[in-house]
Formats: C-alpha cells, structure tokens, sequence
C-alpha cells in the first residue's frame, strides 16, 4: 500500500507491480508511474505529446 501523489489517497497496489507501469488512483483519476517496487514508489506520470506528424 502507497498513497496517491496528487491527492493523498492510499492506494492498494497488487503484488506484481513492475517498475514503469502505470496506475490509476481510484480517488482522482490521476495516473501514476512506479518508479520503484521496494517501497512502491509512484511519481505522477508524463503526458504524452501530440507530434502532429512531425
């Protein structure tokens, strides 16, 4: 268990988490990127970028 960086809800996480998955809060709707499993650390994740083509 960790708690939401956004909003500071805890967060059940499952016992297979993998660094670089992201996770939804339940509470805010905010995805969340692992950076680390021992201790589940979570950091709010990237926006993806249009390139419009380019």
């Amino acid at each position: 268990m960790t708690e939401c960086v956004e909003c500071g809800a805890d967060l059940t996480l499952h016992d297979d988490l993998e660094v670089g998955e992201i996770v939804d809060c339940t509470t805010c709707g905010a995805e969340l990127e692992v950076i680390d499993t021992e201790p589940p650390v979570l950091e709010r994740a990237p926006e993806l970028e249009e390139d419009w083509g380019e």
